[in-house]
């Protein structure tokens, strides 16, 4: 029987509680609904142990991650409304390079870190990467801010047997991917790419900070449609949505005799969902390399990201 894998969480918010509600409900119910691989390098969904949990909200530190996935800002679920206490106390997070070797003390135990904390703090990002490093552990970034896309940080990780996988993840169903799926399905058609645009309203914790915090998101989006035709609006933050996105899409082409071709989609996912979707994929992907030795950046997880090593900054 294979061992679980340990994982330790950074940030306490709706993607994180997304994660957990859906794995309980996978061991409570054993569905498969929404769940991309069953099995990962003989990894079953129901395989993970989430040990450490670190977050910087007042009302959760402290607390039992099971209740503190459910305090506000979150607005995610519940998926399970009566889970029973994880036994794991959420701990105080990193605010500067000043904690690292704390951090790394409280996870020597750990085999992956998921980095899931709000996008836009780009120090923070890479003070948890050294901290998993320093621990021996995989790291996952799951946000917009470069940290596997630092050849030097890529390079440690490489030469300790590590995964290091990010930047930015694809969410399982959300605007970056439907949107580059409709862009290639133009050029596999013979179409010509006139213009397009993205214009994305959410209502998460998440969301209101990419509002503050644009610039590194703009681009991950960018990197994930590699088109220069496309624009991106400006992120909405509109409270009343909850953990609901709201996303439109437009496309204008050509095609044969430069006739004019137009489509909008507009589309409407769960945000934490899409995210947990992918993350339960990346967090076995991780642990399944760095049984194997495989350090650096493992070729596998590409599809899973907007922004891997080589894209802009």
């Amino acid at each position: 029987m294979i061992e679980n894998i340990r994982l330790a969480v950074v940030g306490v918010g709706n993607n994180t509680s997304a994660l957990v509600q859906g794995i309980s409900l996978h061991r409570r119910t054993g569905t498969l609904v929404g769940i991309r691989q069953p099995e990962i390098g003989g990894f079953g969904v129901g395989d993970i142990d989430i040990v450490a949990a670190f977050a910087m909200s007042e009302a959760k530190v402290g607390r039992d991650l099971h209740e503190a996935i459910f305090l506000p800002p979150n607005n995610f679920g519940p998926l399970e409304a009566d889970l029973a206490p994880s036994g794991v106390a959420v701990r105080r997070g990193l605010t500067d390079a000043d904690g690292i070797e704390d951090v790394a003390a409280a996870i020597e135990d750990v085999e992956v870190v998921l980095y899931s904390a709000p996008s836009g703090r780009p120090e923070t990002a890479l003070a948890y990467a050294e901290a998993a490093l320093r621990a021996g552990a995989a790291f996952i970034n799951t946000t917009a801010d470069p940290v596997a896309r630092d050849p030097e940080l890529l390079g440690r990780f490489e030469a300790a047997g590590l995964p290091l996988i990010g930047d930015d993840l694809a969410s399982q169903f959300g605007s970056s991917v439907v949107h580059r799926a409709l862009l290639r399905l133009l050029e596999e058609r013979g179409l010509t790419l006139i213009s397009s645009y993205q214009v994305n309203l959410g209502g998460t914790e998440d969301f209101r900070n990419l509002v503050e915090n644009p610039s590194t998101k703009k681009q991950s989006k960018l990197n994930a449609l590699g088109s220069d035709r496309v624009q991106m609006a400006p992120l909405g933050f509109l409270p009343h949505l909850g953990s609901q996105k709201v996303a439109h899409i437009n496309i204008e082409a050509q095609g044969w005799g430069e006739a004019s071709v137009s489509l909008d989609v507009q589309l409407k996912v769960h945000d934490p969902s899409g995210a947990a979707g992918v993350n339960i994929d990346l967090v076995r992907l991780a642990a399944s390399a760095k049984r194997a030795g495989r350090g650096g950046y493992p070729p596998e997880v590409a599809s899973l990201l907007k922004s891997p090593p080589g894209t802009a900054v």
